[in-house]
């Protein structure tokens, strides 16, 4: 049976890192969305005469932040119809909160519910100090109105989404990552998603 995953979760959390952890046992595409819609984003904002690494203004949240989920869900689409495991890194925090949304993307890519497993993996961490230590450590321009903003930012790092589709709760996981990513927490994961 397919897999879809979903690694979805606050900024910092390390959706990408246990994402990759994973694809490394379970193969996939590996869709993240900052990569699949980054360069294009960046592009238009400097056209615009604005941060290329702007992700939370109203001004990105109301005319690109569609666009790149959009578009990573085409990408999606089509590597569901094509017969391979896909997994999706990224918040997705208003996708999961409209039930409608993952039945769109399973009939627009010729399957039904019953063929491809759709898994939630929620990434969260108890330690607001550890979050910001990460995005620290990854150093991507992107962060740094997180950084300068931080009282203000969404910090909640074990925020968990709403989650309104139409799965089974046994489909959703809450995932602390807080702590080293070790091998036996790796093998939790991957028979989760396997299950």
């Amino acid at each position: 049976m397919q897999k879809l995953v979903f690694f979805v979760g606050v900024a910092g959390t390390g959706k990408t890192t246990v994402a990759e952890k994973i694809s490394e046992q379970i193969p996939c595409a590996f869709l993240d969305r900052d990569t699949v819609g980054g360069r294009f984003v960046e592009r238009f904002l400097e056209m615009k005469g604005l941060d290329p690494n702007d992700r939370d203004s109203a001004f990105y949240k109301e005319n690109l932040r569609d666009l790149e989920y959009d578009t990573t869900k085409d990408i999606c689409i089509e590597n569901i119809r094509v017969g391979q495991n896909v997994f999706m890194i990224s918040p997705f925090t208003a996708e999961l909160k409209n039930r409608d949304w993952i039945q769109g993307v399973i009939e627009a890519s010729g399957k039904s519910m019953a063929e491809v497993d759709v898994k939630v993996v929620v990434v969260t961490l108890q330690d607001i100090d550890t979050q910001r230590e990460r995005i620290e450590d990854r150093g991507t321009e992107r962060d740094t109105w997180k950084l300068e903003n931080w009282d203000s930012y969404e910090t909640r790092v074990d925020f968990v989404p709403t989650i309104n589709w139409d799965i089974p709760q046994d489909n959703i996981h809450i995932y602390d990552n807080s702590g080293d990513l070790s091998d036996e927490k790796v093998e939790g994961l991957v028979s989760f998603i396997n299950a």
